[in-house]
């Protein structure tokens, strides 16, 4: 379905003539997201290249009645980015822009089609980082990290990406300009906007511009991969790490299964020669290396690991890093997972994983369960393989069916059915069982007050009434 001729017309006369596109191709690509369950079907493209230009785009789209999907590096695994329904899709790729950083205040400023690894190599040069970091780092983009608070790798170290934002430049769907807080590190004014826009999925408002705080880049590190004898040995693994002679940057895990399709797909070799049922990555900043060393002889001695490697310098490092950060691209490439991201308070962790292997051997007797996660926040990524005998439709329903177990027993041990990924489309079905009706009630109170006519992002994370 296309926009009519009116409104067609309409958009081109308020905009540059190269800003719009209605190329079929261009719609398919721009119109999904990673979680490639929904047909894209946006009536537009729109690519503005400044928030002036945005904001003149919203208001017009507001007053016409055309719903706007916005949309960053479309690495999102919700369907938050998805455009299904005659939506005109904003992407914000041509704004991309970097502000020089500066070193004492420890800022940056960046447009919002700004990628997340440019971002990090452009405050490098300062010896700075900004320290949000993930496997899709080179796709990404910073507004979307900004709409998701996304997670990644080192949230043990450093936090969301809420914990890194001073300053937004938002644009509401009646096209208002809002710029909050700008690199103020102190505004003890009332309510914090800033904090509202952020990981609102772009329902409330799109964010075109931010201020970003700064970090120094860690000192050396090393990454450490381990393999130990089961998800009991990974959490038994993690609470020696947390005494550990060093700061921890990062925890992750994963299965062999995980490590099966990262090789198929990658072709690469066994990290040591001990099979292993779970694996655990490590990187720590190692202000004492023969102290680091210590502890992971320590590791053997006491058979919290059965085998295990240190890199040695930058490549073996990053070698290391690829066998983690690989999983999600080598799961899609060699099969159909379908992916759940569940968070869980530390202190449940070890319960809530001794019963949910129970639920998937009764839900998916002999599938493949491909599981890794960042266990040091509490964050599982929870992958079940689509079997190759079985169609694509009967695949969906069946795991649909088994979501709502499994969202039990998150509820039950008191976690969220969406760590890092958001809700979206995909999760909108289970936002219940992590919010009250009361915070509900609160959440669709603050769309209509930012968006009556329910203009941005519509029918993500709720429906509006």
């Amino acid at each position: 379905m296309a926009l009519s001729d009116d409104l067609r017309a309409a958009l081109l006369a308020a905009l540059p003539a190269d800003t719009l596109t209605f190329d079929p191709a261009d719609l398919a690509e721009y119109g999904r997201d990673w979680t490639k369950v929904y047909a894209p079907a946006p009536c537009a493209v729109a690519l503005p290249r400044s928030t002036d230009e945005v904001s003149r785009l919203l208001a017009l789209c507001d007053r016409l009645g055309v719903k706007v999907v916005p949309s960053g590096g479309r690495t999102g695994l919700a369907g938050g980015a998805v455009a299904r329904d005659n939506e005109l899709v904003l992407s914000l790729s041509r704004m991309r822009a970097m502000g020089p950083v500066d070193p004492v205040a420890m800022t940056v400023h960046v447009e919002a089609g700004a990628v997340t690894e440019a971002v990090h190599q452009h405050c490098a040069a300062q010896g700075l980082t900004w320290p949000v970091d993930f496997a899709s780092k080179g796709s990404s983009h910073v507004g979307g990290n900004i709409a998701t608070n996304a997670g990644g790798v080192k949230v043990i170290r450093y936090g969301l990406t809420r914990q890194w934002v001073l300053g937004l430049v938002v644009v509401t769907a009646k096209g208002e300009v809002l710029r909050l807080n700008g690199a103020l590190e102190k505004n003890n004014t009332g309510l914090d906007l800033r904090q509202l826009f952020i990981g609102t999925e772009g329902t409330l408002g799109v964010i075109t511009e931010a201020t970003l705080k700064l970090t120094r880049l860690p000192g050396p590190s090393r990454v450490l991969l381990l393999g130990v004898s089961d998800l009991a040995a990974v959490l038994a693994l993690f609470r020696a790490a947390r005494r550990g002679p060093f700061t921890l940057s990062a925890y992750e895990f994963f299965t062999d299964r995980c490590l099966a399709r990262v090789q198929r797909h990658r072709k690469l070799r066994a990290p040591f020669d001990t099979a292993c049922s779970h694996y655990v990555l490590m990187e720590v900043e190692a202000h004492d290396e023969g102290a680091v060393e210590a502890w992971a002889a320590s590791l053997f001695e006491e058979g919290l690991a059965l085998d295990g490697t240190m890199s040695q310098d930058g490549s073996q490092a990053a070698a290391l890093w690829a066998l983690r950060e690989g999983i999600s691209e080598s799961l899609s490439a060699t099969g159909m997972p379908h992916k759940n991201d569940v968070a869980l308070p530390i202190a449940e962790l070890e319960g809530f994983c001794a019963r949910y292997d129970e639920v998937f051997a009764a839900r998916y007797p002999g599938w493949e369960i491909c599981t890794f996660g960042h266990i040091g926040d509490g964050n599982l990524h929870l992958n079940v393989m689509k079997p190759d005998a079985m169609g694509r439709d009967e695949f969906l329903a069946k795991t649909h069916e088994a979501d709502r177990e499994l969202f039990e027993l998150v509820r039950a041990h008191r976690g969220s059915v969406s760590a890092e990924h958001g809700i979206g489309l995909l999760k909108k079905p289970w936002l219940s069982y992590s919010r009250s009706p009361e915070e509900i009630a609160l959440l669709r109170a603050v769309k209509r007050a930012l968006d009556p006519h329910n203009t941005l992002n519509p029918g993500k994370i709720f429906d509006a009434e």
